[in-house]
C-alpha cells in the first residue's frame, strides 16, 4: 500500500490545487504545481473537479449484491405482467447450466396495479419451480405454492402474500448461496459503489453481519474498497452485547459496528406505514400499524443506547414518527430516524431541536410520487419534505435503501435537487434541496488538512451543469444521474481509477 501520494492539479471551488495524502489523511493542500517534492506517487487530475468522498447512509448490502442478479419486475404494470415475467424467468432458469433452486423477482410496485395478485395465476405460470416475488419496498412478498411448501410458510394469506415480519424472516432464507459466493457478489458490489464515488456505507442488512464482514475483509487482499458500519437488529442485541459489540468497535480493518436498528412500522407501498389519518383509496379504514407496542420500542432503544449503540429507527408514517420522536425526547436518545417519509407539521421542528438526524432516501419520493398522490393525496405536501426538515433545523443523511433504490449517490442527489426523473415535471419541487446541501448530506468529511483522505474526482462540474441547465430540471436530473467519476480515494487508498484504469 502506498501511504504517500500527491493528487495534482485538482480543482476545488477556490481554484486548482495539489492535495498531499499520507497515511490516510490529507497532509497538505497547495496551489497547483507547488506541492513539495518528495517520494510521492503522483496522480494528475488535469484540473478535474474534486469533492469529498460520498457515503450511502442506509443500504442492505448483501441483499443489494444478490438483488443485482435477480429478475427485475420494475416495469410490471399489473399482476398479470409480473406473472408473465416470472414465467419467462422460470423457463430461462430451466435451460440454465446451473438452475437456481428458487427463482426470485424483485421491485414489483403493486400500489397502482389494476388487478389483484392471484395465487392460482402464479401457480399456472410457474408450475413446480419455487418462485418468490419481492415488492419494491421489501415489506411484502408473493410466493407460489411450490415456494410456500418448500419453505413451510404458514403466515401467508390465501393468495400467497406475506407482509412485514414474516416476510423479513423469509427473505433471509430465500435463494441462500454459499458464503464465499455471496462474498464475491458483495465485493463486486463494493467495487461498483467505489466507481460511483462511494467511500463508505452504513450496512443495515438484516441478520447478524459482524462475522460476515470479518470474513470478507480477511479473505480480501489489501484494504477493502469501502468503509463499513454494520448495524445490529433487535433479535441479535443480546448476542452483540455479550460479544462486546457497541457502535464504533473495530471488527476488521475499515469495518466498525454501526447502529442498533429497529423497524417500527411498515411502508407506504404496502399500506402498513402507521399514519395519523387513514389511507385514501383503500377498502375500509386503514391507518397502518406499529410492528411493536411503543413500550417495547422504548425498552429496546433505551437498552441499546445504554449498551453503547447509537440508534437508527425506521419510521415512515407520521404517527410512527411522532411516537419515535416522543421516545427520543423522553430518554434523551441519540441517533436517527430512518426514512421520515411523512411528518406532522408540528414535528418538523422537533428533529433539529432534539438533535435527531433524518436519514432519508430522496429517490423514494420520485419512485413513490404517484402512489403518494393516491394514498396520501391529502397530505402530500408533508411527504418526502426534505426542504421543510432542513428549514426547521434538521440535519439529513442521504442514502439509497438499496435494493429499494439503486446504490448510486448521484441518483439520490439528483432526486433531492431536481425532484424529477424520466422527463416528468418536478414533484413538489419546493420540497427539494440545493446541490450544495445534497452534497453536504452525502458526505462525512471535507477537503481540508487533517481530514480523512476521502476524495472523489469528477469528469464534469455538477454546479456548472446545473447552472447551464437552469429552467430544465428534467435534463438537469439526467445530467446528475449520469455523473462520471474519474477517481475515488477512500482513506488514502485508490479504490477506483478510470484515469489509469485501475482499482
Amino acid at each position: 500500500m502506498i501511504l504517500s501520494r500527491v493528487i495534482r492539479d485538482s480543482h476545488r471551488l477556490d481554484g486548482s490545487v495539489d492535495i498531499v495524502v499520507s497515511e490516510g489523511v490529507i497532509l497538505g493542500i497547495f496551489p497547483a504545481g507547488q506541492a513539495p517534492r518528495g517520494d510521492h506517487e503522483v496522480i494528475d487530475l488535469d484540473d478535474r473537479v474534486v469533492i469529498p468522498g460520498l457515503w450511502d447512509e442506509h443500504v442492505h448490502f448483501a441483499f443489494w449484491a444478490q438483488h443485482r442478479r435477480r429478475v427485475s419486475l420494475a416495469g410490471a404494470r399489473s399482476a398479470a405482467e409480473a406473472v408473465a415475467l416470472m414465467a419467462e424467468a422460470v423457463a430461462a432458469n430451466k435451460d440454465a447450466e446451473s438452475p437456481d433452486p428458487v427463482v426470485i423477482g424483485t421491485e414489483y410496485r403493486d400500489g397502482l396495479w389494476p388487478d389483484s395478485k392471484v395465487l392460482a395465476d402464479l401457480d399456472a405460470a410457474t408450475g413446480s419451480t419455487p418462485v418468490a416475488l419481492s415488492s419494491v419496498d421489501v415489506h411484502s412478498g408473493w410466493l407460489n405454492s411450490a415456494a410456500l411448501a418448500q419453505f413451510g410458510v404458514e403466515d401467508a394469506d390465501d393468495q400467497g402474500i406475506l407482509r412485514e415480519g414474516p416476510w423479513f424472516a423469509l427473505t433471509q432464507r430465500l435463494g441462500m448461496a454459499p458464503p464465499e459466493t455471496v462474498d464475491e457478489w458483495v465485493l463486486d458490489a463494493a467495487h461498483h459503489a467505489a466507481s460511483l464515488g462511494v467511500v463508505g456505507i452504513v450496512d443495515l442488512e438484516m441478520g447478524y453481519t459482524v462475522p460476515d464482514w470479518v470474513r470478507r475483509v480477511a479473505s480480501h487482499e489489501g484494504p477493502y474498497p469501502l468503509e463499513v458500519e454494520a448495524g445490529v437488529y433487535p433479535g441479535d442485541l443480546e448476542r452483540a452485547i455479550a460479544e462486546g459489540m457497541t457502535s464504533g468497535v473495530v471488527i476488521a480493518p475499515r469495518v466498525h459496528v454501526g447502529p442498533f436498528k429497529i423497524i417500527t412500522d411498515g411502508s407506504l407501498n404496502t399500506r402498513t406505514a402507521h399514519c395519523v389519518e387513514p389511507y385514501l383509496a383503500v377498502e375500509g379504514v386503514e391507518y397502518g400499524a406499529m410492528n411493536f407496542p411503543p413500550a417495547d420500542i422504548e425498552a429496546m432503544l433505551t437498552k441499546a443506547q445504554q449498551a453503547g449503540f447509537w440508534l437508527a429507527v425506521h419510521a415512515i408514517g407520521d404517527e410512527a414518527n411522532r411516537i419515535v420522536l416522543d421516545i427520543f425526547e423522553k430518554h434523551h436518545l441519540r441517533g436517527r430516524i430512518e426514512h421520515a417519509q411523512l411528518v406532522r407539521s408540528e414535528d418538523f421542528v422537533r428533529f433539529g431541536a432534539l438533535g435527531v438526524i433524518a436519514s432519508v432516501q430522496p429517490e423514494h419520493a420520485i419512485d413513490d410520487r404517484d402512489v403518494t398522490d393516491v394514498y396520501w393525496a391529502d397530505r402530500a405536501d408533508r411527504a418526502f419534505a426534505l426542504r421543510q426538515l432542513v428549514d426547521h433545523g434538521a440535519t439529513l443523511a442521504l442514502g439509497s435503501d438499496a435494493p429499494v433504490s439503486p446504490l448510486n449517490p448521484w441518483i439520490e442527489i439528483a432526486a433531492a435537487v431536481t425532484r424529477t426523473r424520466d422527463g416528468r415535471e418536478p414533484w413538489h419541487p419546493g420540497g427539494g434541496l440545493t446541490f450544495d446541501e445534497a452534497l453536504r448530506f452525502s458526505t462525512r468529511t471535507t477537503l481540508e488538512v487533517g481530514q480523512p483522505a476521502h476524495i472523489v474526482a469528477l469528469e464534469a462540474d455538477p454546479r456548472w451543469l446545473l447552472e447551464a441547465l437552469t429552467g430544465d430540471p428534467a435534463r438537469a436530473s439526467d445530467a446528475l444521474r449520469g455523473m462520471s467519476v474519474a477517481l475515488t480515494v477512500s482513506g488514502g487508498t485508490v479504490t477506483h481509477d478510470a484515469i489509469n484504469r485501475r482499482g
